[in-house]
C-alpha cells in the first residue's frame, strides 16, 4: 500500500537513457533507420508516440505501404524498394497475402523488438530538446502517457523521423512549409494559390457483411448534405472503402500541425456523413447488411514541414532523373499533388505526372544544414514542395531512411558528422554498405574488395539459353498493344517470332523499340518497324526481324505488337527472371491514359505507359528466339554487383529449366576462409506488394527458390535451407570454413509456369562485417 502526504509538487519519474542514435518517429521511415543502424551493430533508441508502429501504414490509419512501384502502373520495372523495406514487404506478403493492417503492425513490432542493439519506446513523445554550445542535439526529453515516465535521451546523433519534424523544430532546424513559386526553383508544376500549397489529411473507414440486415443511425456531427457538399458523391458505392477512398482528404487550406485536431473532426464527420448516405439514401440497396466496422481514430498525414539539408531535391531532379554522385536511396512515385480543398474540391483528387523512370536522392537531402548532428527521413527530408509529392510516399521514404540507418553507424564508427559522409571515402564507404543490404542505387553497382567472391571461377551445371517461351496458354486478344521485353546482347538483335490468328485479314505492325535512357524502361525511341499482311486463319507466324539495327552494348529491347482487336496472339504459362510482357494500358489508380500528356507547359514529359499485368494475369507472349539469347542468364552475372534486373539486363544467373540439380560452383586458385555467405534471390522486384486491402494471389513468389544448400570442395554439407522466401540469405559459419570450392545448389520453384531456378548475387567474405542480419 502506498500512502503519499501532501507535497508542494512532485517530479515525474525519469529515465535516463544513453544511446549512439535517437530515432525520432516510428512510421515505416523510423523503423528502416532504426532497424537498419541497429543492425550495424550501434545501440539505437527509436521514439514512438502511438502505441504501434508504421505511422500511415499502421492499423491506425491503414494506407497501404508504396514506393517506385506505384501499383504496376508506370514504367518503373522490378523497382521495389531493396534492403529491409524489402525484407518487410515480402514478409508480410508471405505471412498476410490477404493484407490485414494488424499483422503487418505485428510484424513491424517484432522487427524492431527483435534487435538486442535496439530500445523502443511506444506511447511515448518528445517535447523538449537541448543543445550544446556547437548547436548540435545534445539531448531529447519525451513523456509516455502509459506508464507516466519521462524520459531524457542523449546521444551523438539523432534522426527526425516525426513526420513534423518536432526534433528539428524544437532545435531551429531551418524548415519550409507550403509550396514554392515557379521563379524561386524554375519548377514548372509549382502550384496556384487557387490550388493550394498543402496535401491534407485523410481518414478511412471499413465497412463488413455481417450476414443480416442492419440499421444505421448517423452521430448528430455527421455530415447531412453529401451530394451538395462533395462533388464526387457518385464515386460512392457498398463496395470500395478504406485507403481506396484516400481523396476524402480534408486541412490543406488550414494549419496541418496545429489543427489537425479542427482537422480530424472534419473528417470524422465527412466519414460518418458519407456512410449514412451510403446506408439511408435508399440508392444502395446492397448496403442492406452492411455494418461500419472500423473508422480511423487518427488521420493519415501528407505534408507539413520540409526541412532544408545541403541539397534541395526539385521538380527537375525527378523528371531529368539527375545523376547525383552522393545517391543512397531512390524515388518513382509521380510528382503527386492535391488540390487544398480536397473532398469538397471540384478538380481532381490528385495531379500525378509521373518520369521516365527512377531518380535518384541525393544523401545532402537526409540530414540538417543546420544542426550539425541532425538526420533526416520520411516526408520531411529537403525537398521542394514538387519534389516532396514524389519522394513523401512510405516505401520511398522507407528507402532513404535506411541510407541513413547506414550512415549514422559510420559516423559512430569513425567518430564523424552528417555532413562528413557528403563526399569522398566516407561517402564511397556508405554507398558501398548500403549496396551489400540490396540497397539498390540507380548508376551504382557493388565494388567490394572484400568479396571473395569477385576473384572465383564460376561455373553451372547449365545456364538458360532462352530461345522459347511454348504457347501453353490462353489467346490473348490485341485490344491494347503488347510488347515483351526481353535482355539482349550487343550486336544485331535476335528475330523473334510470334504465334497469332486473324479473324479477317488485316496488318500488324510490329516495332522494335528501346528506351532512350539505357537505364530506363519507357520505350520512347522505336528503331525500327514492320508491317505484317494477315489473311483470316489460326496459327500464323510473324518473324520480328531487324537486321539494320545493331546495338552497341547490352541492353532489354520491346518487341512490340500494335493494337488489332481482329488478331489474337498465343501466350505462355511459362515465366522467367528478367522477362515480362507488358501492355500499352493505364491503371486508373495512377494515370488517366495509356500516354502521358501533360497540358501546356508543366516540366513533365510525354510518353507512353508500357505495364505488366498482374498475376494471375500477365503472361508471357509465346515466342522463340533466334539465335538463343545464351549471355543474358551467364552464371558470372552472380558477381556483377547488381542484385536486380537494370536497363543493361537481368543481372542473374538461371538454370535450364531441364536441369535435375542446378548448382553454382566458385572454385579459387589458392584455399579460402569464408565466414559468410550472401545470397540474392527473385521474390519479383516488380511485384508492388501493397500492405493492406489489395490482397496478393501468391504468398511466395514464382521465381523464387526456396530450397537450397551450400558444400564444400569434399561434398561437405555446410548450410540446407527448406523454406526460403526471402529476397536476401545471410549463411554464417559457427566455425569459419577453409576450401578452394563452394558449391550453392538449389532446386528449381515448384508449381505450374513457375520459373528455373534463378540467383542474383553470391557474395563471400572472409571475416564479420557489420550489418546484413540473418534472415
Amino acid at each position: 500500500m502506498i500512502v503519499s502526504a501532501p507535497q508542494s509538487s512532485r517530479t515525474l519519474q525519469t529515465q535516463h537513457l544513453e544511446s549512439d542514435l535517437v530515432v525520432v518517429g516510428g512510421g515505416l521511415a523510423g523503423v528502416c533507420c532504426a532497424v537498419t543502424a541497429a543492425r550495424q551493430g550501434i545501440r539505437v533508441t527509436l521514439v514512438q508516440d502511438r502505441p504501434v508502429l508504421g505511422g500511415n501504414a499502421s492499423s491506425e490509419v491503414r494506407l497501404w505501404a508504396l514506393g517506385a512501384t506505384s501499383h504496376m502502373g508506370n514504367n518503373n520495372r522490378w523497382a521495389r524498394e531493396g534492403g529491409l523495406a524489402d525484407e518487410l514487404l515480402v514478409e508480410n506478403t508471405w505471412r498476410n497475402p490477404e493484407g490485414n493492417p494488424l499483422l503487418f503492425d505485428a510484424l513491424l513490432l517484432e522487427t524492431a523488438t527483435r534487435e538486442p542493439n535496439l530500445t523502443l519506446l511506444l506511447n511515448t513523445a518528445v517535447y523538449e530538446a537541448v543543445k550544446n554550445d556547437d548547436g548540435a542535439v545534445a539531448s531529447v526529453t519525451a513523456f509516455c502517457s502509459q506508464n507516466a515516465t519521462q524520459y531524457q535521451l542523449s546521444a551523438p546523433l539523432f534522426c527526425d523521423a516525426s513526420g513534423d519534424g518536432i526534433v528539428g523544430f524544437l532545435t531551429g532546424a531551418a524548415f519550409r512549409m507550403g509550396a514554392e513559386t515557379e521563379s524561386e526553383f524554375g519548377e514548372k508544376f509549382a502550384p496556384t494559390k487557387e490550388y493550394g500549397e498543402l496535401l491534407g489529411h485523410s481518414l478511412y473507414f471499413y465497412s463488413k457483411d455481417v450476414g443480416r440486415p442492419v440499421r444505421y443511425v448517423p452521430p448528430a456531427f455527421a455530415l447531412t448534405d453529401v451530394e451538395g457538399r462533395i462533388p464526387r458523391f457518385r464515386a460512392f458505392n457498398t463496395q470500395t472503402y478504406g485507403c481506396r477512398l484516400w481523396w476524402i482528404e480534408y486541412g490543406g487550406r488550414l494549419d496541418t500541425i496545429h489543427d489537425t485536431e479542427q482537422i480530424k473532426w472534419e473528417l470524422w464527420k465527412v466519414v460518418y456523413g458519407v456512410w449514412d448516405y451510403i446506408k439511408n439514401s435508399g440508392k444502395f440497396p446492397d448496403a442492406a447488411n452492411l455494418t461500419l466496422e472500423w473508422v480511423g481514430h487518427i488521420p493519415g498525414k501528407r505534408e507539413s514541414r520540409r526541412f532544408e539539408g545541403d541539397y534541395l531535391l526539385r521538380q527537375q531532379d525527378i523528371v531529368e532523373q539527375t545523376a547525383h554522385p552522393d545517391a543512397v536511396a531512390y524515388g518513382g512515385w509521380s510528382i503527386d499533388l492535391h488540390p487544398a480543398d480536397g473532398v469538397f474540391s471540384e478538380k481532381p483528387g490528385c495531379n500525378q505526372w509521373h518520369s521516365k523512370g527512377i531518380f535518384g536522392i541525393p544523401y545532402r537531402c537526409l540530414y540538417s544544414r543546420s544542426v550539425p548532428n541532425l538526420f533526416l527521413a520520411g516526408r520531411l527530408i529537403s525537398a521542394s514542395h514538387v519534389a516532396f509529392g514524389s519522394t513523401r510516399v512510405m516505401v520511398t521514404a522507407a528507402h532513404a531512411a535506411q541510407a541513413v540507418g547506414i550512415a549514422s553507424a559510420i559516423c559512430v564508427q569513425q567518430d564523424l558528422r552528417p555532413r562528413d559522409l557528403a563526399q569522398g571515402t566516407p561517402l564511397a564507404r556508405l554507398q558501398r554498405d548500403l549496396l551489400r543490404t540490396g540497397q539498390h542505387i540507380p548508376g551504382f553497382s557493388l565494388r567490394d574488395d572484400e568479396d571473395l567472391a569477385t576473384r572465383a571461377h564460376i561455373e553451372a551445371t547449365s545456364a538458360l539459353a532462352l530461345q522459347e517461351l511454348p504457347a501453353d496458354g490462353p489467346d490473348l486478344p490485341l485490344t491494347s498493344a503488347w510488347a515483351m521485353l526481353l535482355p539482349v546482347p550487343a550486336g544485331p538483335p535476335p528475330v523473334v517470332t510470334f504465334t497469332v490468328d486473324a479473324a479477317e485479314a488485316t496488318e500488324l505492325t510490329v516495332e522494335l523499340r528501346a528506351s532512350s535512357r539505357a537505364e530506363n524502361f519507357t520505350p520512347d525511341v522505336t528503331l525500327a518497324t514492320r508491317r505484317y499482311a494477315l489473311p483470316p486463319g489460326p496459327g500464323q507466324t510473324i518473324e520480328a526481324a531487324f537486321p539494320e539495327v545493331v546495338l552497341e552494348t547490352g541492353r532489354y529491347l520491346f518487341y512490340c505488337l500494335s493494337m488489332n482487336p481482329t488478331v489474337t496472339v498465343k501466350t505462355s504459362a511459362q515465366r522467367l527472371t528478367g522477362v515480362l510482357s507488358l501492355c500499352n494500358r493505364f491503371n486508373p489508380a495512377v494515370a488517366r491514359s495509356s500516354s502521358q500528356t501533360p497540358p501546356g507547359e508543366i516540366g513533365v514529359d510525354c510518353f507512353e505507359f508500357w505495364c505488366p499485368q498482374r498475376r494471375p494475369a500477365g503472361r508471357n507472349l509465346a515466342i522463340t528466339i533466334a539465335p538463343p539469347l545464351a549471355e543474358a542468364f551467364a552464371p558470372r552475372n552472380v558477381v556483377s554487383g547488381l542484385q536486380r534486373p537494370t536497363g543493361t539486363g537481368a543481372n542473374a544467373w538461371l538454370a535450364d529449366s531441364k536441369d535435375p540439380a542446378p548448382a553454382l560452383t566458385l572454385t579459387w586458385d589458392e584455399k579460402q576462409t569464408i565466414e559468410r555467405v550472401e545470397l540474392f534471390f527473385d521474390t519479383d522486384y516488380d511485384h508492388p506488394m501493397e500492405t493492406v486491402l489489395m490482397g496478393h494471389p501468391e504468398a511466395e513468389m514464382p521465381f523464387c527458390v526456396s530450397r537450397f544448400r551450400l558444400r564444400d570442395a569434399a561434398g561437405t554439407l555446410l548450410a540446407a535451407v527448406d523454406d526460403n522466401h526471402q529476397t536476401h540469405r545471410s549463411i554464417r559459419f559457427d566455425t569459419p570454413i577453409t576450401t578452394d570450392t563452394l558449391r550453392v545448389e538449389l532446386e528449381h520453384p515448384a508449381g505450374e509456369g513457375r520459373a528455373p531456378a534463378a540467383l542474383f548475387e553470391v557474395r563471400c567474405y572472409g571475416s564479420r562485417i557489420a550489418g546484413d542480419s540473418v534472415v
